[in-house]
């Protein structure tokens, strides 16, 4: 019971590796606040884990709000007393294309889904966790950008690489407060969303080709990950970007 009766936020927790995620927190103990879009879909997440004798409710909203992160962290102090860790795990592709036929209001809507919210969720989480004697943040990237540059994802690629840099500097701003801030940085992952843009097998083939391992990831392979970096066993482990990419940052074969 690795998170046992510690208190989880958990965005983009209705499908992919949020909804893994949420249901391995579970099973670990965590009392759980679960957010995303599509309240039916969130529902299915919560009675799944209720079910099963987990704890969590759901909290349908917009992350890009910062009311809504706001009220999330209200509500997991509210239900449950505090809060030990954040998961700022939504995220989008965005509009894909090239750089001059992306609109400045795609532009903006994708940094504003998958960075600035994520700052609107530590802003508030951090705090909080620091009020408990310490805890985790953790964000989640991605490969695209980082060890692999594709053509078509510069708003994609630019948003979730800015996570690294505000990891690594909140890392050093909490670290006295016992606040551990990581990034994850999955490879291709087996999602909804990823699905969107390996909907054809050459285009699957080819990521899967990105990987050592020959393959992409089940979204329960990150959660794992997610869960040390959630957990104390990772209590000495800050400001990293967390390569859980099945070897794309070292495969250069064709």
């Amino acid at each position: 019971m690795l998170l046992e009766n510690k208190v989880v936020i958990i965005t983009g927790a209705s499908s992919g590796i949020g909804a893994a995620s949420a249901k391995l927190f579970a099973s670990e103990g965590a009392k759980l606040v679960l957010a995303a879009r599509n309240a039916d879909r969130l529902d299915t997440v919560v009675g799944e884990i209720t079910g099963a004798g987990g704890q969590a409710f759901g909290m349908a909203g917009d992350v890009c709000e910062e009311a809504f992160a706001k009220a999330l962290v209200n509500a997991a102090v509210g239900e449950y007393g505090g809060l030990d860790v954040g998961f700022n795990n939504a995220g989008r592709l965005g509009i894909l294309g090239s750089l001059d036929d992306i609109t400045v209001e795609d532009w903006e809507q994708t940094l504003r889904t998958n960075l600035t919210a994520s700052m609107f969720g530590a802003k508030y989480q951090l705090p909080e966790i620091a009020k408990r004697g310490g805890g985790s943040v953790i964000f989640t990237s991605t490969f695209v950008g980082h060890t692999i540059g594709m053509p078509g994802m510069t708003a994609y690629a630019a948003s979730k690489m800015g996570l690294l840099g505000m990891a690594q500097c909140l890392a050093v701003e909490y670290g006295a407060a016992n606040v551990r801030v990581n990034a994850l940085v999955p490879g291709g992952t087996d999602t909804p969303m990823a699905s969107s843009f390996t909907s054809d097998p050459e285009t699957r083939a080819m990521v899967e080709g990105f990987h050592a391992l020959g393959r992409i990831a089940d979204p329960m392979e990150i959660t794992k990950a997610a869960l040390f970096l959630a957990s104390d066993a990772s209590s000495f482990v800050t400001g990293t970007a967390m390569a859980v990419d099945g070897g794309t940052s070292i495969c250069k074969a064709a």
